[in-house]
């Protein structure tokens, strides 16, 4: 009887796992570049030195689905948006690289280009200044240019070029802040192939319908979880009196 016990409470507590990281999905539904979270359930035997007799059940996180999101127009000049594969590249405040999908962009008070979290956006080839009193302008293979907005329009500068790299997925795994850091701690190289949209935002890829129905679904299995405990627990009580009636 307390296999079946066993098992399934292990299932009810990865299904609550499970239906967390679905809230934090439908939450994330509307945030810039967000990945959904991929959870799956699987079965594990107890390793013990008789014979394995009983498992317990772990909620194995297969990682995120990095399929691209929805790419919205928001003519802004700071914006930009990865098209297919590849990343934006950040340093944190130790100096290490982390990887975000979130191309909204802005300009601190020193002329440093950073994220909306206050992050500062790596360049290929070190810190991206914008000169000020300039128009700012992302090509499609990274590269930032500043138009004055007074004296000479037509003259422009190059500023610099956004770090843009495109490591294996399995190689990558997201951080408590959301972004994506490989998992040897490592810079990822340059890709001269990733490309980006000027004036577009990416969408989150979490589709809030199929959300919906795999938490309706988690409920009713959490839910048969308990119930398989309660009978468990009622069969124990009938065979106990079974055997004290003897």
């Amino acid at each position: 009887m307390d296999k079946l016990i066993y098992t399934a409470m292990t299932g009810a507590k990865a299904t609550m796992g499970q239906q967390a990281s679905v809230a934090h999905n439908l939450a994330n539904a509307s945030t810039v570049g967000f990945r959904a979270e991929l959870h799956r359930l699987r079965a594990v035997q107890v390793q013990s030195e008789a014979q394995p007799t009983r498992a317990f059940v772990v909620d194995a996180s297969v990682g995120s689905d990095f399929s691209s999101g929805p790419l919205n127009h928001t003519a802004r000049p700071l914006d930009a948006a990865v098209n297919g594969q590849g990343w934006f590249t950040v340093l944190q405040p130790d100096g290490s690289e982390a990887y975000t999908r979130a191309g909204s962009f802005k300009i601190d008070d020193n002329g440093v280009l950073r994220t909306q979290g206050g992050l500062e956006v790596a360049g290929d080839g070190g810190q991206l200044a914008i000169p000020p009193e300039n128009a700012v302008e992302i090509g499609p293979d990274g590269t930032i240019t500043a138009v004055p907005l007074s004296g000479t329009l037509a003259a422009t500068n190059t500023v610099g070029r956004l770090k843009l790299v495109n490591p294996p997925e399995e190689e990558l795994v997201r951080g408590d802040d959301g972004l994506f850091r490989l998992k040897s701690g490592q810079p990822a190289n340059q890709d001269e192939n990733v490309r980006v949209s000027g004036g577009y935002l990416e969408g989150s890829n979490v589709n809030p319908v199929d959300q919906m129905v795999n938490m309706i679904s988690l409920a009713r299995s959490y839910e048969t979880q308990l119930k398989l405990i309660s009978s468990a627990q009622d069969n124990d009580k009938s065979a106990n009196q079974v055997i004290a009636a003897r």
